[in-house]
């Protein structure tokens, strides 16, 4: 019963997928889209002043001698996964279709998630203040990273375009708020830890975020040209693509001389993809885009990334619980 748990759908995926099931019967259409489109933009610009205003700069100074760590997790995050994503799209193209294959290598290019990281590194018993600190690096590096590594291999290649406007957006919609979040902090984080169930709202700009996006590619036809078994290919590439990279972050933890615990901050924090982050980013990276497409694989892996990791976290703790054997 407890593996069961610990592998069935979380609410809040069970809420992007109602948001998508919701677009595909009942469409946001002309006013109702331009009026969800500026409830999503002052929604996501919120957003990420409240991530800003979360991220406690104390532990970042404090991770910093851990500072192989979490090189090597950022190097995971920014540099194989973007090479993964690379590759996949190179040989998944005929397979997926021009637009699934750019929302494969978009996937790639996200950064890491913040609290499933954590907690799946502290239910395998890990290192779980370096976790804090190389998840919050990870996100604080990708509200730029992610869109400079979207300019440098998603446009150079025709998957998408990026127009100035978009590069304005980027700066006042996430880089922006995220900034002033950080230096307001001390003033905002004392009135938010007071407000019961904060993390609904930041769950209810991305649920949005998913219908508006999805709404768009049901309204444009852009789902008529997905079949089963492009849905297929993309599922068999997600599960190719984590196993991958969770044998080559715990090879790599092992060659560089980490301990158990370390290890456990390497694979988790390194093979992770933030949805939270990414669609957002991508609704304002990709405007006027088919984003529903260009999402469904970061969607995908996410779902698969917790199955996976809940199993293996549990699975780690176990046998760090288990007594020694006595020598015979």
């Amino acid at each position: 019963m407890g593996l069961f748990r610990r592998l069935r759908i979380d609410p809040f995926v069970a809420s992007i997928m109602l948001a998508v099931v919701v677009a595909a019967i009942l469409p946001a259409a002309g006013g109702a889209a331009d009026g969800l489109h500026w409830v999503t933009t002052i929604g996501i610009a919120l957003l990420f002043f409240l991530y800003g205003a979360r991220l406690e700069r104390h532990e970042l100074v404090v991770g910093i001698r851990h500072w192989r760590l979490h090189s090597l997790v950022l190097a995971f995050t920014f540099v194989v996964f973007p090479l993964l994503g690379l590759l996949g799209k190179w040989t998944l193209g005929p397979l997926l279709g021009e637009s699934l294959a750019a929302g494969f290598l978009y996937m790639t290019l996200v950064p890491s998630t913040v609290q499933s990281s954590i907690t799946f590194v502290s239910i395998a018993r890990g290192h779980v203040s370096a976790a804090v600190v190389s998840a919050s690096v990870s996100n604080l590096l990708g509200v730029a990273l992610t869109p400079l590594l979207v300019v440098a291999l998603m446009t150079t290649n025709g998957s998408v375009h990026i127009s100035t406007q978009s590069i304005v957006e980027i700066v006042v919609m996430l880089l922006l708020p995220f900034v002033l979040g950080q230096l307001l902090r001390n003033w905002v984080l004392p009135i938010t830890s007071r407000i019961k169930r904060i993390d609904l709202f930041d769950k209810t700009v991305i649920v949005l975020v998913v219908y508006s996006a999805f709404s768009e590619g049901v309204v444009d036809g852009a789902w008529s040209l997905i079949g089963i078994s492009e849905l297929v290919w993309l599922t068999i590439a997600c599960c190719v693509l984590l196993a991958l990279v969770l044998g080559t972050t715990d090879l790599a933890g092992r060659l560089l001389g980490f301990e158990d615990r370390d290890r456990r901050v390497v694979q988790f924090c390194g093979s992770k993809k933030s949805l939270a982050t990414g669609l957002p980013m991508a609704a304002v990276l990709f405007a006027g885009q088919p984003v529903g497409l260009l999402v469904l694989p970061l969607m995908l892996f996410h779902q698969i990334q917790l199955i996976v990791c809940a199993w293996l976290a549990a699975r780690y703790g176990r046998s760090e619980a288990a007594p020694a054997r006595p020598a015979a």
